[in-house]
């Protein structure tokens, strides 16, 4: 039986007691809940997109948009060049690839395209070849680490053709994008994202303009 003296130390002790496992709890949820590039991975590995049909491959569809749209950018890239995400992606229809590109399209793509339509042609250039340039480091630095060299997609490279980053500089971001297919808008979708990075950084304007607000 507690006295009158030990009842408010216990109570104190078991409130502490009990804050601290709230915490943990909320700690763990949120780890737990944190989406990465692994997870995706994990998560395309065990689903095989090939066997579904109706609603339940619409369903895997929505949950892979919702797992890409939950990655921080860096964990974004990483998942996107992993093999099995471009096995996936091949196997979609081109409406499945058109719908999953527009539920997929990063954050503020309309204002950077907004952007890029508005710098000199030289300027676009610079912008596009800076992009290209993280992307190929990003790639490298991916191919180069034990953990994921083995999982890197190899069979083609992860940034656009000379052709292609031409037609990007010379024809816009806007009416290239519109009139491209499902695939080639899904190559560009990491150039997009980086980009994008750019554009909040205000590298995307360097050379007379500052950055966006």
């Amino acid at each position: 039986m507690l006295t009158t003296r030990q009842r408010p130390v216990a109570f104190a002790a078991i409130a502490i007691l009990l804050i601290w496992l709230v915490a943990w709890g909320g700690f763990v949820i949120a780890r737990n809940s944190k989406q990465t590039a692994d997870k995706v991975a994990d998560y395309l590995r065990a689903t095989d997109i090939s066997k579904l049909s109706g609603a339940a491959r619409a369903r895997a569809l929505r949950d892979l948009a919702d797992r890409m749209n939950r990655l921080p950018r860096d964990e974004r890239r990483k998942a996107r060049l992993d093999a099995e995400w471009r096995r996936w992606f091949e196997q979609m229809t081109e409406t499945e690839k058109m719908a999953f590109l527009d539920a997929t399209l990063p954050t503020g793509f309309k204002q950077m395209i907004a952007a890029f339509e508005e710098l000199p042609e030289a300027k676009r250039k610079r912008a596009v070849e800076d992009s290209i340039k993280r992307m190929r480091e990003a790639r490298e630095a991916m191919a180069a680490d034990p953990e994921w060299q083995s999982r890197v997609a190899t069979n083609r490279p992860s940034e656009l053709d000379a052709e292609m980053q031409k037609k990007v500089v010379t024809t816009g971001l806007k009416t290239f994008y519109g009139e491209s297919s499902a695939q080639t808008k899904a190559e560009l979708a990491p150039l997009l994202e980086e980009m994008q990075r750019s554009m909040e950084s205000g590298n995307l304007f360097r050379g007379g303009q500052g950055p966006m607000r």
